[in-house]
């Protein structure tokens, strides 16, 4: 489970952060469009100075969300849609990390994380299964590699060493990561695909902080896609808590205690209820019931994408 939604849905935050600000944040660019699909929002956030890094807690580089409130159903042509469009942005940071090689074909490393043997967190490994592994030919115009990892319980390795290794002997000009992530927002649970180039940290999700994969450390550019499968009880209740201050605000009585939590940042609420909760009842992840469908379904969508991306 990967850090760059669990510390801060960005897009949500940054939404908060512009309307706090009269619509600006020095150094970071926003911008809001539709999909191929009426129902797909894509939120673009680029973090362009130190300023901006430091103004968001994160570092510089593009953040895009894909919001596709119907991803969690079967319809094949909305699903195409999303892929399309995941395909899109591939290309779009490919193209803007990658140095261009007139006359040979790309070489990207596709990497899976998580664990394949638990359903939330096996997105990763199931997107590598369904993807058109090429390098080993020599016609396609792209060479594709994949590899799963593992966790670190499995090989008593960090993912970071593993990586490391293969970059150093393949030699591909970018690596893509793809995670499963922790949701800030319950609605964000299986209805977005979040992408960027700044990397990814595996484990933190869910507590588990492991070695960054970013281009500083492994020397190609890297280019993460997560999608939120499961969501802290911490995020349950915080959304409870959003609820009821609406209903606290509705009454003459009640508004002054609204008024009170709602004068709290996302991250003072977040923090104040994983204080509350945690001590007494742990760390705690929810997951929807359908999951396995889920992700079975969400990674043929990557997957494609990221298949529409190299070979189209």
């Amino acid at each position: 489970m990967a850090e760059f939604e669990v510390r801060t849905d960005l897009a949500l935050e940054i939404r908060e952060s512009f309307e706090g600000d009269g619509g600006e944040i020095r150094g970071v660019v926003l911008e809001e469009t539709k999909g191929k699909s009426s129902d797909i929002k894509i939120t673009r956030v680029v973090i362009k100075n130190e300023e901006g890094a430091a103004a968001m807690g994160k570092p510089m580089g593009t953040y895009i969300t894909l919001e596709a409130p119907l991803m969690s159903k079967g319809d094949e042509d909305y699903h195409r849609d999303i892929s399309e469009e995941l395909a899109d942005h591939v290309k779009e940071m490919i193209a803007e990390n990658v140095r261009e090689k007139k006359g040979e074909r790309l070489s990207v490393l596709v990497v899976g994380l998580g664990n394949q043997d638990v359903t939330p967190d096996a997105l990763g490994p199931m997107v590598v299964d369904n993807l058109l592994i090429t390098r080993h030919l020599k016609q396609p115009k792209a060479a594709v590699s994949g590899i799963v990892p593992g966790v670190m319980a499995q090989t008593g390795m960090e993912t970071a060493e593993i990586i490391y290794g293969i970059v150093e002997q393949t030699q591909p000009d970018a690596v893509i990561v793809i995670d499963a992530l922790a949701a800030r927002s319950i609605s964000r649970l299986g209805t977005t695909i979040q992408l960027t180039d700044t990397g990814i940290q595996p484990g933190s999700g869910v507590g588990n902080h492991r070695s960054k994969l970013a281009e500083d450390s492994l020397g190609v550019p890297v280019i993460a896609i997560g999608v939120p499968t499961v969501v802290g009880a911490a995020t349950i209740v915080f959304d409870t808590v959003d609820a009821l201050i609406q209903a606290l605000s509705s009454a003459k009585s009640t508004e002054f205690a609204a008024e009170m939590i709602e004068e709290m940042n996302m991250e003072e609420k977040h923090q104040l209820i994983r204080e509350l909760l945690e001590p007494r009842f742990g760390p705690m992840f929810v997951t929807p019931k359908d999951i396995d469908a889920s992700v079975k379904r969400l990674s043929f969508t990557i997957s494609e994408g990221i298949n529409i991306a190299m070979f189209a």
